[in-house]
């Protein structure tokens, strides 16, 4: 991590949200501490909490898990406290969260769920497979699982839900909605193609990924048959593509395992969703509230420059850049993300209800 970076996405973010907010002190006083190495002692996908289901607006079933406080040894949550609301990326699935969920066990009241046509979620219709209607989903997991105030945290495709329930949904901000983490992610100005490669055989990408996936999306089973048989190939591309220093295997394989569990039509309906991609002009919601943006100097997904620039738009923000890390950066520099995720709940928690 760059000593610079941090100093300066802490000071200047930190500043920023106290002159609006007027609550440092407070914060101090509520902060949360994550348990940051708990995630270390748990096979990576067996953190998991009884089952239930929120059902968007277009009636489709969306599987959510929430780990309350006092389950895990914490004291029970009322309605006065913070819930963090975790929004997993495209092709990944709420386990996603490994380190960050086992961190805050027993300390934060947290909810996860898997996005539509993603995980246990109900597959959906190509026609509400749209950044739009993610962000209607996250306002119905917000309405349902949510009993007071809360912080938003999403990762790629996740952080993007953010920015689309900021478009849709401004009223929220500083309501509801009291705190947001953008974690490797964008508004706008993607290549497709960079998101797309670990997902696609033989390693097609650049200009030929929008026709590569329609022609592909016609044979997705094969596709996918593909995908099982070049596992060697796939572990190589997603090392590559997921990661920025060298990680353990297991990082690499269970990253692996989520993508290849998510259908190759599933990647092709939220295709033109990415490519057509551009919401800077709707980020003024995140200046209400404090907002962390967080990313890997070294992704290849959404590059460090995606970052920057969202941090430049959302009004005293604080932008955490890890040194030499990938798009993966939540597995990868856990411990890192994890402490700026404790910076951000403490500052949320000192604002005083509106």
């Amino acid at each position: 991590m760059s000593i610079k970076g941090r100093i300066f996405g802490t000071v200047v973010g930190a500043a920023g949200v106290a002159a609006a907010a007027g609550a440092v002190g407070v914060a101090r006083q509520n902060r949360v501490i994550g348990n940051r190495a708990a995630g270390e002692k748990v096979a990576f996908g067996e953190l998991h909490s009884a089952p239930r289901v929120v059902v968007a607006d277009d009636a489709l079933d969306l599987y959510v898990e929430i780990d309350e406080p006092a389950d895990f040894g914490g004291a029970p949550s009322t309605d006065d406290d913070l819930t963090v609301v975790f929004v997993h990326g495209y092709s990944l699935n709420l386990d996603c969260w490994h380190f960050q969920r086992a961190a805050y066990r027993g300390h934060v009241r947290t909810v996860f769920f898997d996005q539509r046509s993603h995980g246990r979620s109900a597959r959906s219709d190509e026609d509400h497979c749209t950044l739009e209607q993610l962000g209607h989903d996250l306002r119905r997991v917000i309405e349902d699982a949510v009993p007071g105030r809360c912080v938003v945290v999403g990762h790629s495709m996740g952080g993007m839900s953010i920015v689309s329930l900021a478009e849709h949904y401004p009223e929220m901000f500083g309501d509801k909605v009291v705190g947001a983490a953008l974690i490797s992610t964008t508004a706008g100005g993607l290549d497709p193609g960079r998101i797309l490669f670990p997902m696609l055989p033989l390693g097609l990408g650049g200009r030929f990924v929008g026709r590569a996936v329609r022609t592909l999306d016609r044979g997705h089973r094969l596709v996918d048959l593909a995908r099982v048989w070049g596992h060697a190939v796939a572990d190589v591309a997603t090392d590559r593509y997921a990661f920025g220093d060298d990680v353990p295997a297991d990082h690499v394989e269970f990253v692996y395992s989520m993508l290849n569990a998510t259908p190759f039509a599933v990647v092709a309906d939220f295709y033109p969703a990415f490519a057509t991609l551009d919401h800077f002009d709707h980020l003024e919601p995140l200046g209400r509230v404090p907002t962390a943006v967080i990313c890997g100097t070294e992704d290849k997904v959404t590059s460090v420059g995606h970052s920057r620039k969202l941090h430049s738009r959302i009004l005293g923000s604080s932008l955490l850049e890890c040194e030499g890390a990938g798009h993966m950066v939540l597995l990868e520099r856990h411990k890192e993300v994890t402490a700026e995720l404790d910076d951000l709940l403490s500052l949320a928690a000192g604002r005083a209800p509106r």
